[in-house]
């Protein structure tokens, strides 16, 4: 193993480094893992943008990591062995003492680790994380495909077995972006009638080869208009910062219908509560999932071949990697390789 290990380190807001690191002993009920792979997501953006002022300690972001156990401290069960292919998502473990860790919510831990944030993640070489985070990663996935799967792609999973719709009823996902483009993936092997919208034609032909069955342009069509020509969405997914947008389309929802909302905008949602009483309509909140679930979702898109679209920079270039994410541009997540060049996986 080597004495030291490369990082890209919160400069200052918004600025990252590449720093030199010696490489730790893992604690007790600890994993050191040998980075392959950590994708750039826009919750990255929050740890890059609004680091703090000393004396807090400056932090490497990125919480979709995947890569090899290379050390384990005492007290780690036998189920996790040096050598083996792991992964951490953004929440990296639980107390299992908290109260919503004794009702099973480990994902709603009170004391959780926040991956990038509270701890160092994995725009490095190698990291440091618990046990009781940990994800094992099947061999059919590579390191910088399943990285995106575990944070966007549990997020979306989750959110849709958590919808309420059943095989045959109409899905809309609103956004076509990092998460929405595996939204619709999971959504059409689920067998929903998948509806995408989101905002300008150039996107059309990406959300009809990912799944989407039909797609509204809600910047030239009447998207609650089209969702009422239905019959209405029994859940509509939606994973944009505009809750202007989000507030009017939820007239889309049929009786019963449920809004499942993964992005926490700052911005309060507009909805008449007679629209709620009067259908029965519902909103709901939903947070990635606990480590039992990341594999559940792994597993999934091993069978049904859901992939990530993904673009992959080298480490060193983790500034540029994040300003593209930062910007939309980019088709449609980002991640790290190390040791890697740049590229891009369909």
């Amino acid at each position: 193993m080597k004495a030291t290990y490369r990082a890209m380190r919160i400069a200052r807001p918004g600025i990252l480094e590449l720093v030199e690191c010696d490489t730790p002993r893992p604690a007790t009920g600890e994993a050191l893992i040998e980075v392959e792979a950590c994708g750039v997501c826009g919750a990255d953006i929050s740890d890059i943008e609004r680091a703090g002022p000393a004396p807090r300690p400056p932090r490497v972001p990125g919480h979709e990591v995947v890569g090899r156990i290379a050390a384990l401290g005492s007290n780690v069960p036998p189920r996790w062995k040096p050598g083996q292919r792991v992964g951490i998502g953004r929440f990296g473990g639980y107390c299992n003492e908290c109260e919503q860790c004794r009702r099973g919510n480990f994902q709603l831990c009170r004391n959780r680790p926040v991956i990038g944030a509270t701890c160092d993640g994995g725009y490095a070489e190698m990291m440091l994380a618990p046990y009781t985070g940990l994800v094992s990663i099947p061999d059919e996935l590579g390191p910088e495909e399943a990285a995106p799967i575990l944070c966007a792609g549990i997020a979306t999973f989750n959110a849709l077995k958590k919808c309420g719709a059943q095989a045959g009823d109409t899905v809309a996902v609103l956004g076509i972006g990092g998460l929405g483009h595996m939204a619709l993936q999971y959504a059409r092997h689920m067998g929903f009638r998948v509806i995408a919208i989101g905002r300008g034609g150039d996107i059309a032909d990406d959300a009809l080869a990912l799944g989407a069955h039909i797609y509204v342009d809600n910047t030239r069509e009447d998207a609650v208009a089209r969702l009422q020509g239905m019959g209405g969405a029994q859940a509509i997914v939606t994973m944009v910062e505009d809750t202007d947008a989000v507030s009017a389309l939820v007239k889309g929802l049929a009786p019963r219908g449920r809004l499942v909302l993964l992005n926490a905008a700052r911005a309060p949602l507009r909805i008449s509560p007679t629209l709620l009483v009067a259908g029965e309509r519902g909103i709901l909140g939903s947070i990635t999932g606990t480590p039992y679930e990341i594999e559940k979702t792994l597993n999934f898109s091993v069978l049904a071949n859901v992939r990530p679209k993904i673009e992959v920079m080298p480490l060193e270039r983790a500034n540029e990697a994040y300003q593209r994410m930062k910007s939309g541009k980019a088709k449609f997540r980002v991640v790290l390789a190390m040791g890697r060049g740049s590229g891009s996986i369909p």
